[in-house]
């Protein structure tokens, strides 16, 4: 990088945060001026630079070396803001970058303080299978004592047990880790009374 680090990633965040998708450029109070700002997005339709932006910034989760910084400019927020987005690219690479901060205590809590389970529930329903893998282990990652009752709440359960009988091998082998490591038998059982198996529920991601 020939920027420091925690300047890279504050023109990363600046330049997805002046871009909509409707092409209306704002300002927020923890953006740089727009004269820094990259001009690589001028190749790229305003929908594909956010997707390509947002990409980067769940890469960068990946490294722990980051973590103050994305706490710092706000993006586990950003993450957050996105996974109620119609832009499916953009819920991928959201839920991605959540599940590359989670496992960081900090982050954790803070995602969990921040009411971040429910919207991460919600993406089970994705038809985009990177979507629905990166929540599956999300949850994994953010179930403590304390936020138990919530991320492996009955429909979570059944959910997984639907996943668990997915044809898609990745999935099901995900869901049966789900079940085994993070949900008690009699969790296991009701869930199981209710649903029978049936097809009603949270779809399947798309293969």
């Amino acid at each position: 990088m020939e920027l420091g680090r925690l300047e890279y990633l504050q023109a990363l965040v600046t330049e997805f945060q002046v871009t909509d998708s409707t092409g209306n450029k704002r300002r927020r109070s923890l953006a740089l001026p727009v004269s820094s700002i990259s001009s690589r997005t001028r190749s790229f339709s305003l929908a594909e630079a956010k997707e390509q932006v947002l990409a980067n910034l769940a890469n960068f989760a990946y490294d722990p070396s980051n973590y103050e910084y994305l706490r710092q400019l706000q993006v586990l927020d950003l993450f957050l803001d996105m996974l109620t987005e119609d832009n499916e690219s953009l819920v991928e690479f959201a839920m991605g970058g959540l599940c590359n901060l989670c496992l960081d205590k900090t982050n954790k809590e803070y995602i969990l303080e921040a009411n971040g389970v429910e919207p991460i529930i919600n993406c089970l329903s994705s038809s985009n299978e990177e979507t629905v893998v990166s929540a599956v282990t999300t949850l994994m990652f953010l179930t403590t004592p304390r936020s138990r009752a919530q991320t492996t709440a009955l429909p979570v359960v059944e959910c997984m047990l639907r996943f668990s009988l997915s044809a898609n091998r990745r999935l099901s082998n995900l869901a049966s880790i789900f079940l085994q490591d993070y949900c008690t038998p009699p969790q296991l059982e009701e869930a199981r009374n209710l649903s029978k198996h049936t097809a009603v529920g949270i779809p399947l991601p798309k293969d």
